[in-house]
């Protein structure tokens, strides 16, 4: 993801999961072949985790679509993940394998202390529904088979969070269970591949970009000094859903520093795309993504004062305060 790369790309406001790489890495999920996702998910048995006595103590009260009123009394043990579904939607069930966009509340399972809940942002989150992930398996043990629309309730156990050590940074101990209230919000739809639609030329001036057999881009800076203002070009234009102002995206982009002409940052060499909300990125990315349709390809020139020149460059130093930067980036879903 690119906060993992490059901590002022995405702002953190999730800090548990954000911090450990997993809600952005988590989020971008290959596409189903063949286009036989829904085929795949209607003809497969869900199997759901199971309730138990530790998850059925948890009072969870208020509507859905509003921040909870937990209650429970500690600590709250369990063997295996234990999951409760407190409200039930009417949605299409989560299967292993959905990007989900899910509003949650974490507390320590043995105090009852609140550890992050992204209600105070007002945002979503999204994680790959995985549940043999060596890192908080419970979470997507939690959301499996529920319907989208749901509340749920869940007791973690270490095994199933982040092992035998704890998370003593977060005030969780080696032995306490994690206590998991979320509402699931929506089923991501499935990322494309890569940037589709009709090819279109960039303006005079703009760095060149050729693409590989996968769609990666390799970008060349022209040899003259960058233009002074925030240019924006798309390369393919695509049909799909427009990015909006408060979307979380998923997009497989490379960054390169046009001062240097070193790439600072790529999806594209770690493998896979990544997702994060427009809200959540420099000024320059999310102007170059907001408005534009799934499917395109659009390359960004982003002065410093859009980039990372406010922050005074980054802190590896890849990308001075002075420096002018450019994003070649294909947008594969939006939610």
């Amino acid at each position: 993801m690119p906060a993992e790369a490059k901590d002022s790309l995405v702002r953190r406001t999730s800090a548990l999961l954000l911090s450990l790489g997993l809600a952005a890495s988590l989020a971008a999920c290959a596409p189903a072949a063949d286009g036989q996702g829904d085929a795949d998910r209607a003809s497969e048995a869900c199997e759901p985790t199971p309730s138990g006595a530790a998850s059925e103590s948890i009072t969870v009260a208020g509507d859905i679509d509003a921040q909870p009123e937990i209650s429970f009394t500690g600590p709250l043990d369990a063997e295996e993940t234990q999951r409760t579904i407190v409200i039930e939607g009417e949605g299409a069930e989560v299967s292993e394998g959905d990007t989900v966009n899910v509003s949650y509340t974490i507390l320590n399972g043995g105090t009852a202390e609140q550890i992050e809940t992204t209600w105070e942002a007002g945002e979503t989150v999204q994680v790959l529904v995985d549940s043999d992930s060596e890192l908080l398996a419970g979470l997507s043990k939690s959301l499996l088979c529920a319907p989208e629309g749901s509340r749920v309730a869940a007791v973690i156990p270490p095994a199933d969070a982040f092992g035998a050590e704890g998370q003593p940074q977060f005030g969780l101990e080696a032995d306490q269970s994690l206590v998991f209230v979320a509402e699931i919000v929506s089923i991501a739809p499935q990322p494309l591949e890569r940037a589709e639609g009709s090819a279109e030329e960039a303006p005079e001036g703009f760095p060149t970009v050729e693409l590989g057999e996968n769609g990666e881009p390799t970008i060349t800076i022209p040899d003259e000094e960058p233009p002074a203002e925030f240019q924006l070009a798309t390369l393919i234009q695509g049909d799909g859903e427009e990015v909006g102002a408060d979307d979380t995206v998923t997009v497989h982009y490379t960054g390169i520093n046009w001062n240097t002409g070193e790439i600072f940052d790529s999806s594209w060499e770690r493998g896979q795309p990544a997702s994060f909300p427009t809200s959540g990125v420099i000024p320059g990315f999310r102007d170059a993504l907001v408005g534009q349709l799934v499917g395109s390809q659009v390359i960004a020139i982003i002065p410093p004062e859009l980039g990372y020149g406010p922050q005074g460059g980054t802190p590896d130093g890849s990308i001075g305060a002075e420096d002018t930067i450019v994003f070649v980036v294909d947008i594969l879903a939006t939610s």
